[in-house]
């Protein structure tokens, strides 16, 4: 059964970086596309960014250019750098085993002004 645990989140300032990491359990990381998604407080959950198995990276307009995605299959863990935070960006990011329902608990990033 897969399982994907996140970390990273906190409290930055605007214009600051984070990175986040999803450790991804009970497959091989190598054969499957992942996903970061993120939910700010009334809105719906959205795509930020996705890797796919042959490391090809996609990005949500509001975040190309700042957001890198990337994946360590040997260590079974994707990441997502965040750099020139803003605080639009708040949120409880989510790691996600794309096409499936199967999501991480989230990690919290809060970006203050």
């Amino acid at each position: 059964q897969v399982q994907l645990v996140e970390s990273g989140g906190g409290l930055v300032q605007t214009g600051g970086s984070v990175r986040l990491s999803c450790v991804f359990s009970g497959s091989d990381l190598r054969f499957n596309d992942m996903a970061w998604y993120r939910q700010a407080p009334g809105k719906q959950r959205g795509m930020v960014a996705y890797i796919t198995r042959s490391g090809s990276a996609n990005y949500a307009d509001s975040v190309k250019g700042r957001f890198t995605i990337s994946r360590d299959n040997a260590k079974k863990t994707v990441y997502l750098q965040m750099n020139s935070l803003k605080p639009e960006d708040t949120a409880v990011y989510y790691c996600n085993l794309m096409r499936t329902q199967i999501w991480g608990q989230g990690t919290q990033v809060t970006v203050s002004s």
